[in-house]
């Protein structure tokens, strides 16, 4: 179940007081815990009410209302959205964590997201659940990172220095096909290849990179990929499986030593793409 986690705010928040080094390397640790844990989606806190607005709605009228506002108990300093198993779960952290208000009485709430399934007497039709389903995958998307992803059938270490010397390439990172924790299938790899690279990752001024050698030389150089990171299984067997639908798969999804999921696929109009999991999303 997901859930928001709520910092209730305080007379010392609404005056804008900071916390101090020692609460901020606290909370630090306990969010590096969250993580750890799988649990934390999303976490920030609050400035002040007074560098905020609300809009009230009186029929069809909306006026505008700047802060400070006066209800402090009733206002947000800051909050978390975690995905726990259960409101125990949820109880358990919280009373973990340390106190947001440091010198101050402050109350952190817990409440449960609604799920669609709390709107079955409203969507007899299911039609509802599935345009709600439509704006998440979209959203999905929209926050994916999509990469040119490179192919130099042999010749990549030549391309980046070449890149290098007339572009002002910067690497970033690189490793060989000799360096992978996973054993290679012996047919995958093209003989005296061992010691080509098998990734990097280079900038030209504001854009990224991701090359490689590829497995073969029988490729005319300059082909090329695109690589989207998704942030969970579900997106990245949808994102595929479209992919897939009226192309071909050339390598099927699966788990990796740097993701959890990650597959390749040549869509219907020839461009490959490599989908995965992005390495620092939280996986259930």
């Amino acid at each position: 179940m997901r859930v928001m986690v709520i910092v209730k705010a305080s007379p010392g928040s609404e005056a804008g007081e900071m916390p101090s080094e020692e609460l901020m390397l606290a909370m630090g640790q306990f969010n590096e815990d969250l993580v750890k844990a799988g649990l934390m989606e999303a976490g920030d806190g609050l400035k002040p009410s007074r560098e905020g607005w609300r809009v009230r709605f009186e029929g069809k009228e909306r006026s505008l209302i700047k802060g400070p506002f006066a209800e402090t108990n009733e206002l947000i300093a800051g909050y978390w959205v975690w995905n726990v198993a259960s409101m125990e779960e949820a109880l358990d952290w919280v009373q973990k964590c340390p106190n947001p208000m440091e010198n101050e009485v402050s109350d952190i709430e817990i409440r449960p997201f609604f799920e669609m399934d709390d709107f079955a007497e409203q969507d007899t039709g299911g039609e509802l659940g599935k345009h709600e389903e439509e704006l998440r995958s979209a959203i999905a998307v929209q926050k994916s990172n999509v990469t040119s992803y490179l192919f130099f059938a042999g010749r990549c270490e030549e391309a980046l220095s070449f890149y290098q010397k007339h572009l002002g390439a910067v690497l970033s990172s690189s490793s060989r096909f000799s360096e992978c924790p996973d054993p290679l299938p012996p047919e995958l790899l093209e003989e005296g290849f061992d010691n080509k690279i098998m990734h990097c990752e280079f900038k030209i001024g504001d854009t990224t990179f991701f090359a490689s050698d590829g497995c073969s030389s029988a490729e005319k150089p300059g082909g090329f990929g695109l690589s989207i990171a998704l942030n969970t299984e579900e997106d990245v067997r949808r994102i595929f499986g479209a992919l897939a639908s009226e192309g071909e798969i050339v390598m099927p999804l699966g788990k990796t030593f740097f993701s959890p999921l990650f597959g390749q696929v040549k869509d219907p109009f020839g461009v490959q793409w490599m989908v995965l999991i992005a390495a620092d999303a939280a996986v259930e």
